[in-house]
C-alpha cells in the first residue's frame, strides 16, 4: 500500500515549512523493502525533525535501541540520522539544495536505512524543496560598453546593446524574475525571456549622446528574483562615449591685445595660445598656423610653434621701425574631417629708452674778445632723441658756475649766450660741455665739449708788486752797479703785456735824476750812475713809470726811495787835548791832587753815521796802572789814589779812541803828565782850544751834541 501524510511542522522546527510522508510498504522476505518519501525545505537547522521514522515504518521503539541503524552518507557528509530513543529522523547537517542538485529544478535525496538484527532495509526518498536563499548575481559585476556619440536613437527600436545576464541558483519563482536600470535620460532596458524561461536584458539608447557634455555614463543594473522577500544583485554598467569630430577648436579669446618691449631678446615668449577642442584623441590634437592675412614681415619677426601655440620673438623689434604687428592664427584639429578655429592678435611694441639723445652744434663762435657784451649769442645747439614719450623728451644742460646760460629759441633749438662779463685774465678759455639727457628710466645722456677761447684786450694797467720801494745803497758804490729790479706785471697778452720802464724826471739841486740813475726800459733793472758819499748825499726820492704797448697804452708808476747807507770810511779824529804838532801832549798836575780828580779828558770825533761814529776809549799804555783810570765812554782820566813820594814825577799815558765800525777805525794820543809841587791852573782852563782851529764843522757839532 502507499501512504501519503501531510503535517504542519512542530513548534521547535521553526525553519521547516512543511513535511509530507508518502511511503509504500512491500513485504519481501527474508528482507522487508519499503520506500518512504519525505519533502523538506533546504537549509533546515541542525536537529530539526524530519519525521518519526519508527512510527512511519512500524518499528518498535524498545527494540530499536538494541539494533544497529545505518544511513547513507552523501558527498562525505551525513545529512540525516535516527534517534534510537524516539525513532525520529532528524537533520545532522544543513542541506543545501543548490549544492546537492545544481542546475536541477527538482531535487531528491535517496538513501537506505539499514537496521540489523534482524536485517531490514528501508528506502527513503527525501525531496528537497527550494527556498529563496540565493540572490541573483551577474557573471560580470562590471560591464563596459563603448558607444559612439554618433549612435542614433532614431532607429525603430532604438540602438541596442547586450548586457550580461544575472544568474540565481534558486529555481522556480525564486530565480531571476526581472531587471531594473538606474534612471537615465539616455538609456533604458528591455527584458527578454528565453526558451528555458531565463531572463536576459538589453540596453536601449533613447537619446543622442554628446561626449563633450558627458563622456562616461555610470549605470547600475539590478536583477531581482521572485522570492518572498525578493532578493537582488547588481552590476555596474560603464558606458564610454566614443568621440566623433563634431567640435571645432576654440581659443580663449577671439582677439588678443599684447604689449612687448622693443629689443626683447630672440626667443622671448610673446604669448602661449591655448586653443581647446572638446573632442578627444586625434580630433582634439591641434596644429597652429598663421593665416594668409598675416604679413610676411610679421611672420619674419614672430615664430609660431605649430605644436604648442607659443609665439616667440624671431627677429629684432624696433619701436622706431614698426610699432604694431597684426596676426591671425588658425588652430586645426587632426580629425578625419578636420575643423578649425581662429583668433586675431595685435602686438603693440612699447618703446624702450634705447636711443641716446643726440647733440648737434649748429654754430659756435670762437675765439671772442673778452669784452664781449652780455647776452651775446655764442653758439646754437640742436638736440634730438628717436625714442617716444618721456624717452624722447630731452633736457640740455651746461655746467654750473659758468658765465653762460642756455636760452631755448625753438623746439629742440637752444642758444648759448653770455650771462656775465668775461675776463680773460681770470679764465683764458672755457671748456663748455653740453649735456643732453632724456627723461627715460633709466635716463640716457650724451655730451659734447666745445672750447671757447677769449681774445685779450688791453684792459689791465701794469702793476708793481709794491706801491713804494725803499732801496738801500751802500756808499762808495761802483758806478753802474745794479741797485734793484723793479718789475711790473701786466696780465694782458702780447703787445698789451709788453712793458717799457721810465724814470720820471725830477731835478734835485739842479741835478737831473737821469744823471744819477738809469733804468733798463725792457726789464726794469735800476742802476746807479755815480758813486755816492753818505757824508754828502744821504737819500733820493723819485718815480718810475711802467707803460704797456697796447693801444691805447696804459701805465702806472711807483715811488722809489734811495737811501745811502753809511760805510765806516772815516777814522776818529782826536780834538782834545789839543796839540799843535805831533801826537804827544804834555800836561802838569799838582802832586797833591786828591783821589778821583780829573787830570785830563780825551775827546775824539767821527764824521761817519751814528753807528760808525760811536767812540770808546781805552788805555793802551800807562806808567802806573794803579794811579789812573779812563772812562771808556767820555774819555775822562782821573786819579785812582793820591800821589806818593815813591811815584815817579813823570807819567806817560797812551789813549786810543776807537769807532764802532766793522772793521773798526781808531786814533791815539800820548799824554805826558808831570807832577809839580805848586798849584796849577784848573784843567778846564787848560782845555780851551784856540779859536783859530776850526774843528766844529756842522757835522762835528751834530756829533758832539749827539754824544
Amino acid at each position: 500500500f502507499s501512504l501519503s501524510l501531510s503535517k504542519e511542522p512542530e513548534p521547535e522546527q521553526e525553519k521547516m515549512q512543511f513535511w509530507d510522508t508518502v511511503f509504500v510498504l512491500c513485504a519481501v522476505w527474508p528482507a522487508a523493502l519499503s520506500v518512504t518519501r519525505y519533502s523538506i525545505a533546504e537549509e533546515m537547522e541542525r536537529g530539526s525533525v524530519v519525521a518519526n521514522l519508527a512510527a512511519d515504518l512500524g518499528l518498535e521503539l524498545g527494540g530499536l535501541a538494541q539494533r544497529e541503524v545505518k544511513l547513507d552518507i552523501f558527498h562525505n557528509k551525513k545529512y540525516l540520522d535516527v534517534n534510537k530513543k524516539t525513532g525520529e529522523l532528524f537533520i545532522v547537517e544543513k542541506i543545501d539544495r543548490e549544492f546537492l542538485c545544481p542546475k536541477l529544478t527538482s531535487c531528491f535525496l535517496k538513501l537506505d536505512v539499514i537496521i540489523e538484527s534482524p536485517l531490514r532495509i528501508f528506502n527513503i526518498e527525501l525531496g528537497i524543496t527550494d527556498i529563496n536563499d540565493n540572490a541573483p548575481h551577474f557573471r560580470r559585476e562590471r560591464v563596459e560598453l563603448d558607444v559612439s556619440e554618433s549612435a542614433s536613437p532614431a532607429t525603430p527600436r532604438g540602438e541596442r546593446f547586450s548586457l550580461s545576464n544575472a544568474v540565481d541558483p534558486d529555481v522556480g519563482s525564486n530565480s531571476v524574475k526581472t531587471y531594473y536600470l538606474t534612471e537615465s535620460q539616455y538609456f533604458n532596458i528591455e527584458v527578454q525571456t528565453g526558451r528555458d524561461s531565463s531572463k536576459f536584458v538589453e540596453l536601449i539608447l533613447k537619446k543622442a549622446l554628446d561626449r563633450e557634455q558627458q563622456s562616461v555614463h555610470n549605470l547600475i543594473l539590478t536583477a531581482v528574483d521572485g522570492g518572498k522577500p525578493a532578493r537582488s544583485g547588481t552590476a555596474s554598467v560603464i558606458v564610454r562615449v566614443l568621440d566623433t569630430n563634431d567640435n571645432s577648436p576654440t581659443f580663449d579669446k577671439s582677439h588678443y591685445d599684447l604689449k612687448i618691449m622693443e629689443n626683447s631678446p630672440i626667443g622671448s615668449l610673446v604669448i602661449h595660445l591655448n586653443a581647446t577642442d572638446l573632442d578627444e584623441g586625434s580630433n582634439a590634437d591641434l596644429t597652429y598656423s598663421y593665416s594668409l592675412y598675416t604679413s610676411e614681415k610679421t611672420q619674419e619677426t614672430f615664430h609660431l610653434n605649430p605644436s604648442t601655440g607659443e609665439i616667440t620673438v624671431k627677429g629684432l623689434l624696433n619701436y622706431e621701425d614698426l610699432k604694431i604687428y597684426d596676426m591671425e592664427v588658425i588652430a586645426t584639429d587632426k580629425g578625419a574631417n578636420s575643423l578649425s578655429g581662429q583668433c586675431t592678435i595685435k602686438v603693440l611694441v612699447e618703446d624702450m629708452n634705447d636711443n641716446h639723445p643726440e647733440i648737434s652744434i649748429k654754430s659756435f663762435k670762437t675765439p671772442v674778445k673778452e669784452n664781449i657784451d652780455v647776452e651775446t649769442v655764442i653758439a646754437v645747439v640742436s638736440v634730438s632723441d628717436k625714442d617716444s614719450g618721456d624717452n624722447g623728451v630731452v633736457d640740455l644742460h651746461i655746467p654750473d658756475k659758468m658765465p653762460f646760460k642756455l636760452r631755448q629759441s625753438s623746439d629742440n633749438y637752444y642758444e648759448l649766450v653770455v650771462s656775465e662779463p668775461l675776463d680773460r685774465e681770470k679764465v683764458p678759455e672755457y671748456d663748455i660741455t653740453f649735456t643732453v639727457t632724456d627723461r627715460g628710466s633709466p635716463p640716457l645722456s650724451d655730451n659734447e665739449t666745445m672750447t671757447l677761447e677769449l681774445l685779450d684786450v688791453n684792459d689791465n694797467v701794469p702793476r708793481f708788486p709794491q706801491s713804494f720801494y725803499t732801496i738801500r745803497v751802500t756808499e762808495n758804490n761802483a758806478p753802474g752797479a745794479l741797485l734793484s729790479s723793479l718789475t711790473a706785471f701786466d696780465p694782458d697778452l702780447h703787445e698789451n703785456q709788453y712793458l717799457v720802464y721810465f724814470i720820471l724826471e725830477k731835478e734835485i739841486a739842479n741835478t737831473s735824476m737821469s744823471m744819477l740813475f738809469s733804468i733798463n726800459p725792457e726789464n726794469g733793472n735800476l742802476y746807479a750812475l755815480k758813486t755816492f758819499d753818505y757824508e754828502i748825499e744821504k737819500e733820493f726820492l723819485f718815480h718810475i713809470e711802467a707803460r704797456d704797448s697796447g693801444s691805447p697804452p696804459l701805465s702806472s708808476n711807483v715811488t722809489v726811495h734811495i737811501v745811502i747807507v753809511d760805510q765806516n770810511d772815516n777814522a776818529p779824529v782826536i780834538v782834545s787835548p789839543w796839540r799843535a804838532q805831533g801826537s804827544v801832549v804834555e800836561e802838569k798836575i799838582p802832586r797833591s791832587t786828591d783821589k778821583g780828580s780829573l787830570v785830563a779828558k780825551v775827546i775824539a770825533l767821527d764824521v761817519d753815521s751814528v753807528h760808525n761814529s760811536r767812540i770808546t776809549y781805552q788805555l793802551l799804555q800807562v806808567t802806573d796802572a794803579t794811579l789812573f783810570s779812563l772812562d771808556q765812554y767820555n774819555g775822562e782820566i782821573r786819579t785812582m789814589r793820591m800821589f806818593s813820594y815813591r811815584d815817579p814825577r813823570h807819567q806817560r799815558l797812551v789813549v786810543v779812541a776807537k769807532d764802532n765800525g766793522d772793521p773798526a777805525l781808531s786814533a791815539t794820543v800820548t799824554i805826558k803828565l808831570s807832577t809839580v809841587e805848586t798849584a796849577v791852573k784848573a784843567y778846564s782852563d787848560m782845555t780851551e782850544v784856540p779859536l783859530g782851529y776850526d774843528i766844529f764843522s756842522d757835522l762835528n757839532l751834530y756829533l758832539v751834541i749827539g754824544l
